[in-house]
Order: C-alpha cells, then sequence, then structure tokens
C-alpha cells in the first residue's frame, strides 16, 4: 500500500512480466531495502537512458499480469518510449526490469570492485576549500594518465610534510610549503569516471566550474531527494569538458531550493537515506561520487553522513569522510561539532564510517605561530591523519575566476600535485 502522501501522485497500472523476473525483482528489492513501484520506475527510467544495443531481448511467452504503482507521466513516457522501439509493453518491462537488476547487483554477492566510491567532503565552517577541494580531487580521478605523468614533475613527500609541520628548516618558514622531491615513479593517474555533486545551495562549485545552476522551478537534487519530482535525475547531469578529463567528469549542478533541503526531507521516512535514494541511479554510470557538502550540521548533513557510510561488500576506506580544515582555531572547534555528528550518526543508525583524512587547506606558514603551531596540532590526532597540506597560492583563486577546473587551469602547479597526493593517498 502507498503513504498516503503518494496516492495522489501514483495509480495503479497493470502490465505483464515474466514470472521468474517478478520473484527476482521482489527479492532484489527488499535485499536493497526500496519500494517495488520505485525499483519499477527507476528501472523504466534506466532504461530509456540506456543505448539501445545493451538492452537485451528477453523471453517473455506466458508472462502472467504485473501490477505496480506509477505516475500517469512515467506510465505516458514508457508506452510512447516502447512504441518508438516497436517492442511491446511486456517486452519493454521485461528488458528495463532485467537491466535495472544488473545494475543493482544482490548485496550478498556484489564484488567490492564493482561498488561505486562515495566520498563526502565537509566541514561545517564555511570558508575552508572543500569546494576547491572536491573539484581537485574529482579531476585527479578522472585525470589521462599521459597528461598527469607530464605534468606531474614532483610530489610533497610525507617526510617533508612532517618536517613542514615541525618547521625544522629555514627553507620551510620561508617559503611556507615543503621541498619538492621527485615525483613517484608508480604513480598513475586513475582515469576513472567521477561524478561531482554541488550539494551545496550557495553553488559555489557550480560556478566556478563555469556551470549554471538549476532553476528553482525545475528538477533537482532536493526535489528528487524528497520525492516531489518524478523522472530520469540523469537528466540534471552537465559534463565538465576539458580533454584533460576525457569525457570522465560530470556534474551534478546545484539549485538554490537546496536551501529548503532539511525542511523538504524532515518528514521523509528513514530521511538519511533521502541522498542515496536519489543517486542510487546513477552509481551504475561512476566510479566515483564526490559531495561537495554545505557548511551546516542539519538534516541534509546526515544524508550525507549515510551515504558515504561502508556497505556490506565494500573495502575498508573504499568509501568514507574526508574533512577540509585549515590550520586555524575556528576550523578546530568546527571539526569538533561535526565529529560529534557524525559519531553520534554511526550509533543511531548502527553503521560503519570511515574517516579517509583530513586535508589542511590554503597554508602559509609566513601567517606565524598560530598557523605553524596549528598544523603541528592537526598532525598530532593521528587518526584521523593529515593526508594533505595544500598551500595558499594564486593558481586555485585564478582558476576560479576564469571558470575552469585547477586541474585544466595548472595542471603542474603546487596545489595540483598535492592534489595527486591526496587521491594516492586514499586509493
Amino acid at each position: 500500500m502507498l503513504p498516503s502522501d503518494e496516492q495522489g501522485d501514483r495509480q495503479k497500472v497493470t502490465f505483464k512480466l515474466p514470472a521468474s523476473l517478478k520473484a527476482v525483482l521482489k527479492i532484489r528489492a527488499a535485499e536493497l531495502r526500496v519500494d517495488i513501484q520505485d525499483a519499477v520506475a527507476d528501472a523504466m527510467s534506466e532504461w530509456k537512458a540506456a543505448s539501445r544495443g545493451d538492452v537485451p531481448q528477453v523471453d517473455t511467452a506466458g508472462a502472467p499480469p504485473f501490477a505496480t504503482w506509477l505516475t500517469e507521466a512515467s506510465t505516458s513516457q514508457f508506452k510512447s518510449e516502447c512504441s518508438t522501439r516497436g517492442i511491446p509493453y511486456v517486452q519493454g518491462l521485461a528488458q528495463a526490469v532485467t537491466l535495472w537488476l544488473t545494475a543493482h547487483p544482490s548485496p550478498r554477492h556484489q564484488p567490492p570492485e564493482l561498488t561505486t566510491r562515495r566520498i563526502i567532503v565537509c566541514n561545517q565552517k564555511g570558508g575552508v576549500g572543500k569546494t576547491a577541494v572536491t573539484a581537485g580531487l574529482g579531476g585527479v580521478f578522472a585525470e589521462d594518465a599521459e597528461l598527469a605523468r607530464i605534468a606531474g614533475g614532483a610530489f610533497p613527500g610525507d617526510a617533508e610534510l612532517a618536517r613542514l609541520a615541525a618547521l625544522l628548516t629555514d627553507a620551510e618558514s620561508t617559503t611556507g610549503e615543503p621541498a619538492l622531491v621527485e615525483v613517484d615513479d608508480e604513480y598513475e593517474a586513475p582515469q576513472l569516471r567521477v561524478l561531482l555533486v554541488d550539494y551545496d545551495p550557495q553553488g559555489h562549485l557550480t560556478k566556478q566550474l563555469g556551470i549554471k545552476q538549476l532553476p528553482a522551478n525545475g528538477p533537482s537534487l532536493a526535489k528528487f531527494m524528497s520525492r516531489q519530482v518524478t523522472g530520469d535525475i540523469h537528466d540534471l547531469i552537465v559534463p565538465v569538458d576539458d580533454e584533460r578529463f576525457g569525457g570522465r567528469l560530470d556534474l551534478l549542478p546545484s539549485c538554490q531550493d537546496a536551501f529548503l533541503l532539511d525542511v523538504m526531507i524532515s518528514a521523509a521516512r528513514n530521511r538519511q537515506a533521502t541522498l542515496e535514494h536519489a543517486l542510487e541511479p546513477l552509481e551504475a554510470h561512476y566510479d566515483v561520487i564526490i559531495i561537495d557538502c554545505p557548511p551546516s550540521l542539519g538534516i541534509a548533513m546526515d544524508a550525507a553522513i549515510y551515504y558515504g557510510r561502508e556497505r556490506d561488500g565494500e573495502r575498508e576506506g573504499q568509501s568514507g569522510i574526508l574533512i577540509v580544515v585549515q590550520a586555524e582555531d575556528s576550523s578546530a572547534d568546527a571539526y569538533s561539532m561535526l565529529v560529534e555528528q557524525i559519531d553520534d550518526g554511526v550509533i543511531d543508525w548502527r553503521i560503519t564510517t570511515t574517516y579517509l583524512g583530513l586535508v589542511v587547506n590554503l597554508y602559509d606558514a609566513r601567517d606565524g605561530h598560530v598557523v605553524t603551531s596549528s598544523l603541528s596540532e592537526w598532525y598530532s590526532l593521528g587518526e584521523p591523519r593529515v593526508i594533505g597540506v595544500i598551500p595558499r597560492r594564486k593558481e586555485q583563486r585564478e582558476a576560479a575566476r576564469t571558470r575552469r577546473p585547477l586541474l585544466a587551469y595548472s595542471p603542474s602547479c603546487a596545489q595540483s600535485r598535492v592534489m595527486r597526493q591526496i587521491v594516492k593517498e586514499i586509493s
């Protein structure tokens, strides 16, 4: 039975579906904790988006009636697509369910390498550079291997970072960044399919990449999370065009309606799972999904924390939380509040969450003792460990001004090199 708030939007529709597919669909939906009608709606959307050459023919002889609940628009679009493809409705539905089952395997048998990595970039303090780190890491994950080798040059090594923290040499005190060592010959750019998600209603990531925010009166991530719209969330995706990324880097732009997201999802069942529900149809298309979180400790942040949890079958550290800080006291205060929220969620939802590490951004030792001593304190935490110290330099500001990704604007600068180091640390 549908919830009362959805009965007006959906209506009972009867198709036909092979009994074997219906049985597997019922089990899979239960395993993944989704309603069958939601699974069917997602299956139809994914089937419409799939290349016809990727859609298998299914034996539908003797298929019995199959009833589900769909919106009038979804039903109409599905029937229209079947007519366009010249196939019966039973064949279209069978193909859609088959594709959905393939894209959403049983968690009992899902090999770790098939699980999309989910990286939650966060800190409830604004202005620490979460957006710059999100865009930088996304660029590194998607970067062309040959172009990365040409641009690599050198990386700050762990030993140099430790010396930077302790400020043991005059050179480090003067330059404010570690000395550079030769690039690791074993480094290979991952060349993965990456989706950046601008989860912040301020839209800094969207604007920095030169892409328009989604209109407030149209579909958006927030509306998919709150189930105020139906359709295909793929339609919101915008590619980040640059030869360095080879068509592997995409963005889900922000929309200002996300300012109301906490209110929009506050009454939802399993509201902590709303982000996962919205993004799940995209996971089969990407190797890595990186969430640029808003500076908030609200319900939306709960949904992001839950989305980054360790799923069954994942290796430890495959997904998790990446916290961006600065070497100053207010970042430490914000960090404590964020960790408290994460720890509460782990207990309340009975999940396991991995801290991928701390990234200290906009560091310059020339700012004095408060900054250098603060960096030492970040290192002294031990866990989560510091996995990157990004120097304060002009290239990131210039890249944002020109509306280009950092790695496309200045692939060999010190900031780009540290971004590569961070990806290596968490890979």
